[in-house]
Parts: structure tokens; C-alpha cells; sequence
């Protein structure tokens, strides 16, 4: 039953992580084609594509961090909580099954450590994905909006 429960929670875990992804995703996409008039200014005035690219994949995994601190100050207490008192289960005895009244979640730092630097390194990847096609552009058509 353990191993089980444990399949179903890692599946659950990759459908909502890539869900996560393609959110940060579409951002980043959105972010990145609302400012290809300045990316052409910024190649015009000599930035390099790999410039570029670097800026703004250091832009996204910035934000990938900032989201984590304000994550961690209401995370952290939650977790302590959680792990000292546990939440209650009303009619968990009714199911069919052995169950406290109370169930307490075994948080490591190693889970949460793993989980959030995992989370940093797909963000960064994710907005860099995007960048590497609008620095393609040609300084002049990015700075007339067209794309080609």
C-alpha cells in the first residue's frame, strides 16, 4: 500500500511540476516577445546574442528566486507546524482502514532543500529556452516588431 501511495504522489508530483513549468514558461515566452523592439536596441548598441540570452535567462531564474524567499516565509512556519501538531482527519477511521486521528508529514531538508533547488534549475532552464529564439533576430526586424 506504501509503494503504491508512493507512485500515485510522484505522478501527481510530475503533473503539477510540469504544470509549474509551462506557466514559467509562458511568462517568460510573453515577457520575451513583449521586449523584442529593446532586444533589437540592446544587439543594435552591440550586446552580443549570448548577451542577451544571458540577461534574460538571469532575469527568469531571478525570478525564480524571489518567488522562493516570500515561498520560504510562509512555507517554513507551515512545515514546522504541520510536523509539530499534525492536522486532524474527521471519520478517517471510516474508511476502511487503520488510520489516526491525526496524520504528521516527515518534511527532511534534504526533500525541501532537493525540491527547491530542482525547481531553481528547471526555471532557469525554462527561460532560457525562449531567449534563444528572439535573440536570433535581426536587430532590424526586432526593432520594427516584425518577426520572421
Amino acid at each position: 500500500m506504501i509503494q503504491s501511495k508512493t507512485v500515485g504522489q510522484s505522478i501527481m508530483f510530475t503533473v503539477l511540476f510540469l504544470l509549474a513549468m509551462l506557466a514559467i514558461f509562458d511568462t517568460q515566452v510573453r515577457s520575451i516577445f513583449r521586449r523584442r523592439r529593446e532586444i533589437g536596441m540592446l544587439v543594435a548598441l552591440g550586446m552580443t546574442r549570448n548577451q542577451v540570452i544571458a540577461m534574460f535567462t538571469f532575469e527568469g531564474s531571478l525570478c525564480g528566486v524571489l518567488a522562493a524567499l516570500p515561498g520560504s516565509v510562509y512555507g517554513l512556519p507551515l512545515f514546522v507546524y504541520m510536523n509539530a501538531n499534525g492536522f486532524s482527519v474527521p471519520g478517517g477511521d471510516t474508511w476502511g482502514f487503520s488510520m489516526g486521528e491525526k496524520l504528521y508529514p516527515a518534511y527532511t531538508a534534504g526533500l525541501v532543500l532537493g525540491t527547491t533547488v530542482l525547481v531553481l534549475v528547471v526555471t532557469t532552464i525554462v527561460s532560457w529556452l525562449p531567449t534563444r529564439r528572439i535573440a536570433r533576430l535581426k536587430p532590424t526586424d526586432a526593432l520594427s516588431g516584425r518577426m520572421t
